[in-house]
């Protein structure tokens, strides 16, 4: 019955750490559990049974659980768990176009700090170097940066 016992603490302890490193990675609480139960486990092992067999069953449940997280690493199931796509792109630039330094529209907008100018019928959020500015006033393009338009 000793047997048993033994052998049930070590292999939930040793399941419970699979768990939490194939299935539920990061929440550390399954992981902390396992380790508590195959220490409970050799704990278990040094009062029921001799000391140099309970240091062999030490050894062996130490070999057991990194073999088992090696192979877990190593045979590739992480590949199933993982993302295999990356996403592409950026920031929309081509909203830029046409549009330089210097250029003169008009404020489609009340821009307060932030706001919309047109400037050769191409509309565009701008920000305003000057504060308030109100719809319908002209604004001129001063700066174009990091795809921002600042306008005076």
């Amino acid at each position: 019955m000793e047997l048993f016992v033994l052998s049930a603490l070590l292999i939930i302890g040793l399941v419970l750490l699979l768990v939490e490193l194939l299935f539920i990675p990061g929440t550390t609480v399954v992981g902390v559990l396992g380790f508590l139960v195959s220490g409970a486990g050799l704990v278990f092992a040094f009062l029921n049974f001799d000391y140099t067999l309970a240091l062999w069953i030490t050894a062996l449940a130490l070999f057991l659980n990194f073999a088992a997280v090696g192979y877990g690493f190593s045979s590739g199931i992480w590949k199933k768990f993982s993302l295999k796509s990356t996403q592409s792109g950026g920031v929309f630039e081509e909203r830029m176009i046409g549009l330089e330094v210097g250029m003169k529209g008009i404020a489609v907008s009340d821009i307060k700090p932030y706001g919309k100018a047109s400037f050769a019928e191409i509309w565009v959020e701008v920000k305003s170097e000057s504060g308030f500015i109100e719809v319908k006033s002209p604004v001129t393009i001063v700066k174009i940066e990091n795809n921002k338009i600042t306008v005076n």
